[in-house]
């Protein structure tokens, strides 16, 4: 059986915590040939981000089609793509290649509150990419900056998803994890809500918690799981993994991609 390939277009973190550093580990960690086509390159710890340098469109473009004509992908997750032109190349390039599915993970603001997307960039995100999208995955602040509303209540994350699947993604996942009590997901397919839900894990050690959901969704997708299995498959792995984070750094530090692993050896 030949094995799932994933491409992550996305951010570098130097920290190794979110970014592509996250993605390519936790495609490993699922079974997922992972690649990666490079958007930006951070300076980036536990505690901020203390530099961004944004890479050129054309040559983000000319990454993904180095990977996509030779290896092929099964399914792509996108996260930091920091500017509207970066934006306006991955919608060309998912509209050419066809991809069979497409992960958006909207970043936005890093869990330090660093800014991660120009505020033009928004649009662009809007009007090009998500009606692309097999899935799109904000957590609330992101749903909120998508929709400009108040988003406090379960019920608030349904018409969010609402007014995020208006935009054109198939799927819409909008992810509790900002409220209080249990942590809860809501997925919508524009007919149906699901809901997915674990036990709150009390930790500051939640970095790159976005980025690592997303990818797991990428991984499922690329092993031809439906969407709402991908989710749970994938809910499942960030919740062992936000449970045995390594409590790396003095900020928010990252989560543990190989729990999993680790446990079956231990």
């Amino acid at each position: 059986m030949a094995l799932p390939r994933c491409l992550t277009i996305a951010g570098s973190d130097s920290g190794g915590g979110a970014g592509i550093q996250a993605d390519l580990k936790t495609f490993a960690a699922l079974g997922v040939y992972g690649m990666s086509a490079l958007t930006a390159v951070t300076a980036q710890n536990t505690i901020g981000v203390q530099g961004v340098i944004e890479l050129p469109a054309a040559f983000v473009g000319q990454q993904i089609d180095s990977v996509v004509s030779d290896i092929g992908v099964d399914a792509v997750k996108t996260g930091m793509l920091a500017n509207a032109e970066i934006i306006a190349v991955v919608a060309e390039k998912a509209r050419v290649y066809r991809w069979p599915a497409l992960v958006i993970d909207p970043v936005m603001v890093a869990k330090s509150g660093d800014p991660l997307l120009h505020p033009a960039a928004q649009t662009a995100l809007i009007e090009l990419l998500l009606p692309l999208a097999t899935i799109v995955t904000p957590n609330l602040p992101e749903a909120r900056a998508l929709t400009g509303m108040a988003i406090e209540t379960v019920a608030e994350m349904e018409q969010a998803a609402q007014a995020i699947h208006r935009m054109g993604p198939r799927w819409v996942l909008v992810k509790g994890g900002h409220l209080q009590g249990d942590s809860i997901d809501v997925l919508y397919d524009g007919v149906q809500y699901r809901y997915f839900t674990s036990p709150r894990i009390e930790t500051r050690h939640t970095h790159g918690t976005g980025c690592t959901f997303a990818s797991a969704i990428a991984a499922g997708l690329a092993k031809a799981l439906p969407v709402p299995e991908a989710v749970q498959a994938a809910k499942e792995y960030i919740t062992l993994a936000l449970r045995h984070a390594p409590g790396l750094g003095h900020g928010h530090g990252p989560v543990h991609h190989f729990a999993a692993w680790y446990e079956q050896t231990a």
